[in-house]
């Protein structure tokens, strides 16, 4: 009788999903009462120069992605796209022009993701299927953003984010993957439950602004406790500390957008190690049936 070996450590863990939010440091909404629409062409560019550091980093951790770009940045960069591609992760829309779905009438809204579809699939060469709204911009107020989506042709939304939050959250939505329409799956980031509220644990900001053993602590707890995978997100920007600075923002966006962009990519690094790492379509299969 033979006895087969077993698992490893490695293979015993749950794929989380890591994603990429692919816009400019500038085109932030956080920015937009700052740099007008109308200068973003004038603007040099540095997305693809920090997309290009997050590929080596992911590729040498062994960690595959979704890419959650923008049509605009797709249009001026199509090579950035292939590139993505081409590595092996997931290319999903981000929107054209990283305008906030709470901000658009659903003529408007429907017309800008269709677009950014379009775009995608013929640049990339590959299915689009994942949509992520600027700003997690779909809360109650605009509900019918779904059926948006769902007519555009996306098969999963990843646009609430169930917490609290001055400028987006819907704290009373399921914290894991739910059918927010037939035919449409919305993945919400990633949330713990504590002190009776949900409280972040999917990337972003947070990421940087609390120490690391916070995130690796409350991810483990999602894996560990809930049984679930964690869906992450980060900007191409957050690896990017020379960034130019935007002269007269509020200290509160300077405080979000600026603290610890140094040490962003050590932070990666020891994320990528510390668990696995797949394509949002990967690690949420069974939800997405």
């Amino acid at each position: 009788m033979s006895i087969s070996p077993a698992p490893s450590k490695f293979e015993t863990r749950i794929v989380n999903a890591l994603t990429v939010d692919v816009e400019d440091y500038f085109q932030v909404s956080a920015m937009a009462p700052y740099i007008a629409r109308s200068d973003w062409d004038r603007i040099p560019c540095r997305v693809e120069k920090n997309v290009d550091t997050l590929l080596k980093l992911f590729d040498a951790n062994n960690a595959q992605a979704t890419f959650f770009v923008l049509g605009w940045v797709a249009e001026r960069y199509p090579g950035l796209v292939r590139r993505i591609v081409a590595a092996g992760h997931e290319l999903a829309s981000h929107g054209y022009a990283h305008l906030r779905a709470s901000e658009q009438s659903r003529g408007e809204f429907l017309n800008d993701i269709t677009r950014a579809k379009k775009i995608l699939e013929d640049v990339g060469g590959a299915a689009v299927r994942g949509y992520r709204a600027p700003s997690f911009s779909i809360g109650l107020g605009n509900l019918w953003a779904f059926d948006s989506i769902l007519e555009a042709g996306y098969a999963y939304s990843s646009s609430v984010y169930p917490v609290q939050h001055d400028h987006y959250g819907m704290p009373d939505a399921p914290r894991f993957p739910y059918r927010s329409r037939a035919g449409l799956v919305e993945i919400p980031i990633t949330t713990v439950r504590a002190f009776g509220r949900n409280l972040p644990a999917g990337g972003g900001g947070y990421f940087r602004l609390a120490p690391y053993a916070l995130s690796r602590l409350a991810i483990r707890r999602v894996n560990e406790n809930d049984g679930r995978p964690a869906i992450f997100y980060m900007h191409p920007w957050e690896v990017d500390p020379d960034q130019p600075r935007i002269v007269g923002t509020s200290f509160k966006t300077r405080f979000r957008h600026y603290l610890n962009l140094g040490q962003m990519e050590a932070r990666l690094k020891r994320l990528t190690t510390d668990f696995q790492w797949g394509r949002v379509d990967q690690a949420f299969a069974s939800d997405l049936v």
